[in-house]
């Protein structure tokens, strides 16, 4: 993990700056979300993954990118999460009290 993140230090401040700002505009697209069932799968999915990179399941070069991946992907939702609450407590702060 140490050599994924000293070697590919740009992309994974990549992802967390694109995170950052998705997260940013995120907020303000009122869109449909995913439906219950869907998310379960998709958590399932998740830990799968996590499962098979921990227990190194994918040897060689795969194995490279999916531990590459799942980092990159960790960085992603981490930065989306800052950026939105960023963006809560900068418009929140200015709104005027009731």
């Amino acid at each position: 993990m140490a050599y994924l993140v000293t070697f590919h230090w740009s992309w994974l401040l990549g992802s967390l700056l694109l995170g950052l700002a998705v997260g940013w505009i995120a907020v303000v697209h009122r869109g449909q979300g995913v439906s219950k069932v869907m998310s379960r799968w998709l958590a399932a999915l998740a830990a799968a993954l996590v499962a098979a990179a921990v227990a190194r399941v994918i040897p060689g070069r795969p194995g490279y990118w999916l531990d590459l991946g799942l980092i990159m992907f960790a960085l992603y939702l981490a930065g989306c999460a800052v950026g939105s609450w960023l963006r809560d407590w900068a418009l929140s702060r200015n709104a005027p009290a009731v």
